[in-house]
């Protein structure tokens, strides 16, 4: 059976979970087509990951760049119609968690076209997070949930969602082997010290007056040097706090890095801290303790595991301590295969159109 895929992406994260799937997408006999939002539109954090990734450019790039959530996603699901009316997909892949994600997720859906959902399942149960309301919305209204662990099929299961729901493991972690030759040959990041810390600091919730601060504080304050790439929201709420050159006395700052260097960081760092989603699952494929500041996470395996700690802003220094001075066990199975975009292309084969 044929199908003419198409899948949506938008901000730096859904790239890297699309990417091993359409590698696999554009070997099989099915057609791919790839709509980039343009949520994300900083050349260092978009252009970048399609030059060294290998995959071609975009078929559509919507353009629609930054805004208030509801602008934001109200552009993208009118032009993402659009497109979807242009060409007919079979089915539309959405991953994650985005703006991008839930506008692609509806368009689809209001359309009639089948809609699968890469990452289903994940729950932080804090609804001020937007990236909380996305994932639920996106699942309830999906056709194919392709879930990473365990625990996401539990979550879906407790919301009555049990038909066509896979566990199909996560394609960051396809990823993390497929490219680990490439990122071992990578050249250290110039003025890096032998031993660090690395941090991203970015989510809405932390990048406010009342947190930021202390965040920054408390990287500074730590025994090790801490290397922060930093986020154009990130930089641009620091500059607004006029905080920005005295925090670069305290921190290594560096500009937003490729997936393969940012990858390198984290295999010679010597911890994680961090808000980002993904990032707390890379620091466990990659046996590094992370902190994550924040009050939840979706990624309530990793804590399971202990290879994760929750912190708040002012209990960094703290958590870390705790997370350098213990032993860890990491679980190698516990995010599921190194074929997952196989699987779910086979999955794909199986539906109606």
């Amino acid at each position: 059976m044929y199908l003419k895929i198409m899948s949506i992406v938008g901000a730096r994260p859904n790239f890297v979970k699309m990417f091993p799937l359409i590698k696999t997408i554009n070997k099989s006999k099915h057609e791919h087509i790839l709509v980039h939002t343009g949520q994300h539109y900083d050349i260092n954090m978009s252009d970048v990951f399609f030059k060294e990734m290998g995959v071609e450019p975009a078929d559509y790039n919507l353009g629609v760049g930054s805004g208030l959530h509801g602008y934001q996603t109200g552009e993208m699901l009118k032009e993402i119609e659009q497109v979807i009316i242009k060409i007919e997909p079979d089915v539309v892949i959405v991953p994650g968690d985005t703006n991008s994600t839930i506008s692609g997720a509806l368009a689809a859906a209001k359309l009639h076209v089948k809609v699968a959902h890469l990452e289903a399942g994940l729950r932080s149960f804090n609804k001020a997070m937007p990236e909380e309301v996305n994932r639920i919305l996106t699942d309830h209204c999906s056709d194919l949930l392709f879930c990473p662990t365990h625990i996401a099929v539990r979550n879906l299961k407790n919301e009555g969602i049990t038909n066509n729901v896979y566990k199909t493991g996560d394609t960051m972690y396809e990823i993390a082997f497929m490219i680990e030759d490439k990122v071992n040959a990578m050249p250290q990041h110039e003025n890096i010290p032998d031993e660090y810390i690395l941090s991203t600091i970015h989510s809405a919730e932390n990048t406010i007056d009342e947190k930021l601060p202390k965040i920054m504080d408390e990287l500074g304050e730590l025994d090790l040097p801490v290397v922060l790439p930093l986020h154009p929201r990130t930089r641009n709420k620091l500059k607004a706090l006029n905080l920005l050159e005295k925090v670069k006395e305290d921190i290594i700052i560096i500009e937003p890095v490729g997936f393969f260097e940012f990858s390198k960081l984290l295999k010679d760092s010597k911890a994680v801290i961090t808000d980002s989603g993904g990032i707390q699952k890379e620091a466990y494929w990659h046996k590094k303790p992370c902190v994550t500041v924040r009050d939840q996470t979706e990624w309530l395996e990793t804590i399971e595991a202990g290879g994760n700690i929750l912190a708040n802003p002012g209990e960094i220094k703290e958590k870390l301590a705790i997370m350098l001075s213990k032993e860890i066990s990491f679980n190698e199975e516990l995010y599921g295969y190194k074929d997952t975009s196989s699987r779910i292309v086979k999955i794909l084969e199986t539906i109606e159109k």
